[in-house]
């Protein structure tokens, strides 16, 4: 394969394209001729970097050529399989040609050239990143081990990325708008008031570690309590960010029960003191 070809697509992108048959030149195409690829992972193009890309676009051109595949689809058609933030801004930048290199590829190839040239950028949204897996895994019988060494990253992590996924999709919104970090939404995972949770996080601009914080007012001998009425952690949560200190309220179907403020030294317990002196 011709060494230009190579630079600076990163090694498994090099390793993808020297499974499959390349031409080894480089071509020009209209950028009509060109359309995404039906299998990309990222949805979202974060916009301040494209329109970064644009200027650069604009004043030197499409230095490194896009990785296209022809068609299978739409006759007369060229498929992106590497490239389409390159592709978006040219269009932007008013180009109407951009060099390529022509690949042969089936559509698990695609996919595979697609998943690693974003992640490889080290800025795919994670729950994109995420979703790109779990396609490898339903669509193509990958299993996790496999997807773990063709990726580079550990099966742990991989694993940890799924478990995203199986967040509330209203918390996946979150993520996707990067509202909640990745490190906010892995906390969240398995807790039946994610939702809840994450508005807290937002609305309280909570880091990751006060946010793990948080979450251990929910937890009670190291598992979910499931059968406490929201409205009364609700009420927890609310007394709890008055005073500062945590508080746990028991009550029973009659409505009877006990509230419980925990202490750790004399002195918060003088504050719980005074809190009540001052309103009673």
């Amino acid at each position: 394969m011709n060494s230009k070809i190579k630079k600076g697509l990163g090694r498994g992108l090099s390793s993808l394209i020297g499974e499959t048959n390349v031409e080894t030149k480089t071509n020009k195409l209209s950028l009509s001729d060109i359309i995404p690829n039906k299998f990309q992972p990222r949805k979202n193009f974060d916009e301040e970097n494209l329109s970064d890309l644009t200027k650069s676009i604009k004043e030197r051109g499409v230095i490194q050529p896009i990785i296209v595949r022809k068609s299978n689809s739409e006759d007369s058609k060229f498929e992106i399989i590497a490239g389409e933030r390159r592709w978006l801004a040219a269009r932007k930048a008013g180009l109407h040609e951009i060099p390529v290199v022509l690949t042969e590829a089936d559509d698990l190839k695609s996919l595979e050239f697609a998943i690693v040239e974003n992640v490889q950028r080290h800025d795919l949204n994670p729950l994109e990143e995420a979703q790109g897996y779990k396609r490898l895994i339903d669509d193509f019988s990958y299993d996790q081990e496999k997807v773990s060494k063709f990726i580079g990253k550990s099966r742990s992590y991989i694993t940890n990325s799924l478990r995203l996924l199986n967040l509330p999709l209203e918390v996946l919104k979150f993520v996707e708008e990067k509202k909640i970090s990745s490190g906010h939404a892995k906390i969240l995972v398995g807790l039946d008031n994610a939702f809840f949770v994450a508005n807290k996080i937002i609305e309280k601009k909570l880091s990751v570690r006060q946010a793990e914080n948080f979450v251990k007012i929910f937890k009670k001998k190291g598992s979910i309590s499931k059968s406490i009425d929201p409205n009364i952690k609700n009420l927890e949560l609310n007394i709890s960010d008055k005073i500062g200190l945590s508080v746990s309220i028991k009550n029973n179907k009659k409505n009877k029960g006990t509230i419980t403020f925990v202490y750790h030294d004399l002195d918060q317990l003088n504050k719980i003191i005074d809190v009540i002196k001052a309103n009673y």
